[in-house]
């Protein structure tokens, strides 16, 4: 038999695809390997993982997971720019904003300071919004170099520690109050929690500030589902999971758990997503031990992608929004999957 028919008949019998990614109930431990480059990785990539095969659809064979960065005290919020072609992040304990520029991928230093800046996103009109814990505040920066203040109080009491933020398909402004950055002097500076812990919306028109959820521990990420018909909030309080609501004009109901996650070390052991971003397929990918969890829309784990160090948050971007970049403690990472990220940052 020829090669290229050997090869053809082959690939339509299956008998390649199992290597894209077996499905596994638990993870082995992660094993070291080398991120200089000096030492290609033989693909497929080991810790692209598929816990259920819904997810080896997602996995490209021939790509591997990359560091671009490293250097970072607690990188958090990563945003991608369509127009500039690039990614800002946050080093929260740096009091700076990273950015990496897809074309010759170099970093450079974006904003310093940064009012220890938490989540950042892009609105609808190339805008960047961030969540300050130092400012205490949400903030946009105009195309003109000025900044504006989107919220920095409620009910004449300041806001806790803005910490990750989204845009509505209606321009409304959406973000979460944890207190994470005023519990201390190193993501911020230390104050007393004066609101409950909420879930907030600012409408684009008139800028008024509504709170449309505190029934949650400890709102930390969220996103909208593809359709933005639901909004998925990541609590990293008591109930370590993840809730969704359906969104109902300005206002959110039949609030419910969608997923809580477990470390998938074969123990009954839960672990919590701290930021998430949804595809248009409906799946969140959520920054959680080992590394980021794929949640499928009927909030089963079905798949892994096992960094070195702690990933605190994930955004998806590149030309064709189907590359998921990671920051996780000290580092920038991403990876090309078979998906595009829902949503417009």
């Amino acid at each position: 038999m020829k090669r290229r028919t050997f090869l053809s008949a082959t690939l339509a019998s299956g008998a390649l695809l199992p290597i894209l990614g077996q499905a596994q109930t638990d993870l082995s431990p992660y094993q070291t390997r080398d991120w200089s480059g000096a030492n290609p990785l033989r693909y497929p990539d080991p810790d692209i993982i598929a816990l259920d095969s819904r997810f080896q659809r997602y996995i490209l064979f021939n790509t591997p997971i990359r560091r671009h960065h490293t250097g970072t005290l607690w990188a958090e919020g990563p945003a991608w720019n369509g127009v500039g072609r690039y990614l800002v992040w946050s080093d929260i304990p740096n009091n700076r904003q990273l950015r990496w520029i897809e074309e010759d991928g170099h970093v450079t230093e974006f904003r310093n300071p940064s009012g220890n800046s938490n989540g950042n996103t892009f609105d609808h009109e190339g805008r960047q919004l961030s969540c300050e814990h130092g400012g205490r505040r949400v903030v946009r920066y105009e195309q003109s170099g000025e900044v504006t203040v989107i919220a920095s109080q409620f009910d004449g009491k300041p806001l806790n520690s803005p910490n990750d933020v989204v845009v509505h398909l209606d321009r409304s402004i959406w973000f979460t109050d944890p207190p994470y950055g005023i519990r201390g002097n190193y993501e911020g500076s230390r104050a007393d929690v004066e609101l409950p812990l909420s879930v907030y919306r600012v409408d684009g028109t008139t800028g008024r500030i509504e709170k449309v959820t505190d029934d949650i521990g400890a709102p930390n990420g969220l996103c909208f589902s593809p359709d933005y018909d639901q909004l998925y909030v990541a609590d990293t309080g008591s109930g370590r999971e993840i809730r969704v609501w359906d969104v109902n004009g300005e206002t959110l109901r039949n609030g419910r758990r969608h997923a809580q996650l477990s470390l998938l070390d074969g123990s009954d052991s839960v672990t919590s997503a701290d930021g998430i971003r949804c595809d248009v397929d409906g799946n969140i990918w959520a920054g959680a031990r080992p590394g980021v969890q794929i949640i499928a829309p009927e909030g089963d784990t079905i798949g892994v992608i096992r960094l070195p160090e702690v990933c605190a948050n994930v955004c998806f971007g590149g030309t064709r929004r189907n590359r998921l970049f990671m920051t996780a403690s000290q580092s920038l990472y991403s990876v090309y999957v078979g998906v595009q990220g829902a949503g417009i940052a």
